[in-house]
């Protein structure tokens, strides 16, 4: 596989990477310190639930990560079934600094879905001073993911020809064996748990954690694919939060492929529309005076042609749009014009290919396709919106998480296990939701439905970039620093200034987790 073809599968994430390695059972332990089982009594996932029963995490110093203490806790693989055996959830734990004022764990996740929180947390992944002075910050590995019990599956399958953007019904039929085969795939290796990693399971997964770590009720940041954790802890348990914010928000309320294809399209293309009026207007951008839009036309012509990139590495539209896309996440825009002048001239574009490679996640497909049902049902289906989201978007012509995304639960064989619905949460549930204007993956409108939907608070923060959290807005994070602490909502309606990218760095203040997938 060339790496234009890699690209396309790194950079978003395909839905259709459910594992990187074959061979390791759903019963196979983390590699992480002893275990807190929570009985499953503790399941039940109804607004009216029974209380989980704290049993304590055992914690010990993690053998790789200073500071951080590691620790898991054993749940039931199938929640509707606790007999049917258990899974280990892997935790990381970074002690409050300030223990004399200490309040209690703030649980976090990363997003992806396949992002691995214990993982970030022990990488350095963090909130604010002020949070980390009155917390103990906990990431979990979601199951599925990470050190927790994992979703393998088989190379051969992962490594087989995929064609993400099909030329005509072989290819169409290609694409659909391909994800079925490699779903079997993680069926065979991994066993039941694979067709149990929906967002449903994990959120009885959060409430088990938050019973082991002696919390009455839950604190949460959640990010991106966190995010929907977090909202259906919400809708599931409203008596047992303390505190939500949610990041970058999903809306799991859209209900047909083609509303998800267009608002995560709409999304990228109205970020390079913002990339085009910064590079107009700053003249270290490499590209300053030249007319971007013309260079896209000409980049997309020669994917479609075979003819972009090196003779050993050629990136199809897929691949092309990724590369764009991963500088969006920061943004990196004075990267992102160095790259395409690289493109332009026939020459790789430098780190910006490697650098992806890290962000692959474990279980993505897995678990998307059980949260998701987005139906692609024929060739002539999707040509057509393709051709649609080529006149939405005439320079990035489709968002390159949202199609892989999409593509990749055609022909998967695993059930939906928590397909779309509104959001129902009761009045009075303390969530705060926070989203950037101009998101790539999570798109702002996403975050408007979400929040009337969950009836909460939106702060808006009207810069660019994924995780409005990290974005060195002092606005930001004094209002989410806020609500956390104290329970204190922003006014409502409010926005917080965008901050130039060039100032996004930072001394002191919360640390990003890498972005995976939404």
């Amino acid at each position: 596989m060339g790496l234009g073809r890699k690209i396309a599968v790194l950079i978003t994430a395909a839905a259709a990477l459910a594992g990187m390695s074959a061979g390791v059972p759903a019963t196979a332990a983390p590699a992480v310190p002893a275990v807190a089982a929570v009985p499953a009594a503790a399941a039940v996932p109804a607004a009216a639930a029974a209380p989980a029963v704290a049993s304590g995490v055992d914690w010990k110093p993690c053998p790789t990560a200073s500071g951080v203490d590691c620790g898991s806790v054993t749940v039931p693989l199938d929640w509707e079934h606790p007999g049917d055996g258990t899974i280990q959830l892997a935790l990381a734990r970074r002690k409050a600094t300030d223990p004399a004022h200490r309040i209690g764990s703030v649980l976090m996740d990363p997003g992806g879905p396949g992002g691995a929180g214990a993982g970030e947390v022990q990488d350095g992944w963090s909130l604010s001073p002020k949070i980390t002075a009155r917390f103990d910050t906990v990431g979990f590995d979601p199951r599925g993911v990470g050190q927790s019990t994992a979703v393998r599956c088989g190379l051969d399958e992962i490594s087989g020809d995929n064609p993400q953007l099909p030329k005509n019904s072989g290819e169409f039929r290609q694409l659909l064996a391909y994800n079925r085969a490699l779903g079997d795939s993680c069926d065979r290796i991994t066993g039941p748990l694979a067709e149990h990693v929906d967002t449903t399971s994990v959120v009885r997964d959060m409430d088990a954690i938050r019973a082991a770590l002696g919390e009455r009720k839950l604190t949460y940041y959640g990010v991106s694919y966190g995010s929907l954790m977090g909202q259906q802890y919400a809708e599931t348990y409203p008596d047992r939060v303390r505190a939500l914010v949610l990041d970058s928000n999903m809306d799991h309320s859209i209900g047909s492929t083609w509303e998800f294809l267009r608002t995560e399209t709409q999304a990228v293309q109205e970020m390079f529309g913002q990339f085009t009026q910064w590079c107009e207007r700053t003249t270290s951008c490499a590209l300053h005076g030249q007319n971007l839009h013309e260079l896209m036309a000409d980049l997309y012509s020669r994917a479609e042609q075979g003819t972009l990139g090196t003779p050993d590495d050629r990136l199809d539209p897929l691949a092309l749009a990724g590369l764009v896309t991963q500088h969006f996440y920061g943004p990196t825009w004075g990267r992102l014009a160095k790259d395409l002048i690289s493109l332009r001239d026939g020459k790789p574009a430098g780190a910006a290919f490697g650098a992806t490679e890290t962000s692959v996640p474990s279980a993505f497909g897995s678990i998307f396709c059980s949260d998701w049902r987005l139906p692609v049902t024929s060739y002539p289906q999707l040509q057509s919106q393709r051709r649609a989201l080529s006149v939405l978007a005439p320079d990035m012509r489709l968002s390159p998480l949202g199609w892989s995304a999409a593509t990749g639960c055609a022909g998967w064989p695993g059930p939906v296990r928590n397909p779309q619905h509104p959001l129902s949460v009761r009045p009075g549930v303390p969530v705060l939701m926070l989203n950037s204007r101009f998101d790539p993956a999570t798109p702002y409108s996403w975050a408007e439905r979400a929040a009337r939907q969950a009836g909460a608070p939106l702060l808006t923060y009207d810069g660019w970039g994924h995780g409005a959290y990290f974005k060195n807005s002092q606005c930001v994070t004094d209002a989410a620093d806020a609500f956390l602490l104290e329970g204190t909502e922003p006014e409502t309606g409010k926005h917080c200034a965008a901050v130039p990218p060039a100032e996004q760095s930072r001394v002191d203040g919360p640390r990003a987790p890498r972005p995976v997938g939404f």
